[in-house]
């Protein structure tokens, strides 16, 4: 049996009141788990919600013991005047520059708000995928991403070992349909 790495059952949750649930869904070692749904349903919630941004109204969320999540949220840091050099950013992150891919280990020295929206997006959800996380939480991670960045990250997602899961929130249905082991509808 998989090791439960992250259980949701019957979750309510929102801001100011619950705007998804309720909602049952787990996410198990080695696994890739898709949630998908129309516009406004609630998918960004669910993952504030496991970040602590969102308030759970009821129901309940368990995570496994010691259980560390990387999280790469649906809009992208911003760079604003902070000269950051991808270097510099992936220190910050705790990834290890390493484990980059050829075309992010290529912008190492280059600023952060130099790089196009495809590049940025790279980053941020190579800073997610490269954490020592065992949970990794992606919304919209194909965002701005050319046909060679979203192969790069589903072949990524394909290799994440036995230890590690990922919660992946896309609009790309060919893209859920090809990385994900289970989907979520959120509606």
């Amino acid at each position: 049996m998989t090791t439960r790495l992250l259980t949701a059952e019957g979750l309510r949750a929102g801001y100011e009141g619950p705007v998804i649930g309720p909602l049952d869904f787990f996410v198990g070692a080695g696994e890739v788990v898709g949630l998908s749904g129309p516009n406004g349903c609630g998918k960004s919630t669910i993952m504030r919600v496991l970040t602590g941004e969102a308030t759970v109204f009821s129901g309940r969320i368990t995570r496994s013991d010691g259980l560390r999540l990387a999280y790469q949220p649906q809009t992208g840091f911003d760079t604003g005047e902070t000269p950051l050099r991808v270097r510099e950013v992936l220190r910050l992150m705790d990834v290890d520059a390493a484990t980059l891919p050829e075309r992010l280990r290529a912008l190492l020295d280059v600023r952060v708000d130099r790089l196009s929206g495809g590049q940025r997006q790279l980053l941020m959800v190579w800073a997610a995928v490269g954490h020592p996380a065992d949970l990794l939480l992606l919304d919209e991670p194909t965002n701005n991403l050319d046909p060679d960045g979203e192969a790069l990250l589903a072949e990524t997602l394909g290799t994440l070992g036995s230890q590690r899961g990922a919660l992946v929130i896309s609009h790309e249905q060919d893209f859920l349909r090809q990385v994900a082991h289970r989907l979520v509808e959120v509606a």
